[in-house]
């Protein structure tokens, strides 16, 4: 699994672990093949002393997570028998002391690690490795979520997946047009026909009701056809920054965790060729 799509879910898991335990800095460590994690993602006031150490397997409480494949604390890293103090030197410039980290683990493989820290000398309750653990486990259900759409999207033929291809090609190139001609009766004629490709129901199910915005409609269906927010602001006339406001309003109306999942689930709500 690639970095960019733990990016999302890891750090929102991050903030309410920060939200619900209260501790001042929490962290991911991304797993990079099986010997190590990179960490990143902090959420709370950090020096930065830690961002971007690579942190080996077996060293460290982060490296014995890895190593042992479940949730560890300690309450005093700088001085605790239990790991290795290889990375003391970047944990005392952070300031750091006690500290409680949870694997997160898909298809029977570790993705990440989840950190929650304190600045204090204190004896780590059950409650922050329990916040953790049950973060992690969100993470993990998230993701899996995610691939079933993304894999359940990928079983289409080549023949009805051509199909959807150039129906979405049909509906955005109305759409733009509509946005185009002047003539108000010509464009409300051509909202009518765009409608016609969009779905009533998706797998035989009610579709949600989802309010996407015209615009989120139309980056999202340019986004379907592989463009990147470049492309997408040129076709639209209009900042690539103002794309990425209107593609993350529509990954949050949708839930999505990213653009592909965004893409499906809005083809699924019908509100895009599907």
């Amino acid at each position: 699994m690639s970095e960019r799509a733990l990016t999302v879910p890891v750090t929102e898991a991050l903030r309410r672990v920060q939200h619900s335990s209260g501790v001042p800095l929490a962290f991911s460590g991304i797993v990079e093949g099986s010997a190590r994690l990179h960490l990143q993602h902090f959420v709370g006031d950090s020096t930065g002393a830690l961002n971007g150490l690579a942190v080996e397997v077996g060293h460290g409480l982060g490296g014995k997570v890895l190593h042992y494949n479940r949730p560890m604390a300690v309450n005093d890293y700088l001085d605790t028998p239990q790991i290795t103090h290889r990375y003391n030197e970047a944990i005392a410039t952070e300031g750091l002391r006690a500290v409680a980290a949870a694997p997160i683990i898909v298809e029977s493989r570790m993705v990440a690690v989840l950190y929650g820290a304190l600045r204090c000398d204190t004896q780590i309750d059950g409650r922050l490795l329990d916040v953790l653990t049950g973060q992690a486990r969100t993470v993990e259900q998230q993701i899996a979520v995610s691939r079933a759409l993304i894999e359940a999207d990928a079983r289409l033929s080549p023949e009805a997946d051509a199909l959807r291809d150039r129906m979405t090609v049909a509906y955005t190139e109305l759409r733009l047009l509509a946005r185009k001609v002047g003539d108000e009766a010509l464009a409300d004629e051509i909202a009518r026909i765009t409608g016609l490709l969009l779905e009533e129901e998706a797998d035989g199910v009610a579709a949600p009701i989802v309010q996407l915005t015209g615009r989120e409609q139309d980056v999202l269906s340019l986004a379907a056809l592989g463009y990147g927010n470049a492309r997408i602001a040129e076709e639209l006339g209009v900042a690539a920054d103002t794309v990425k406001g209107y593609m993350k309003a529509a990954m949050g109306k949708l839930d999505a965790r990213n653009r592909l999942e965004a893409v499906v689930l809005a083809r699924r709500a019908g509100v895009l060729p599907g």
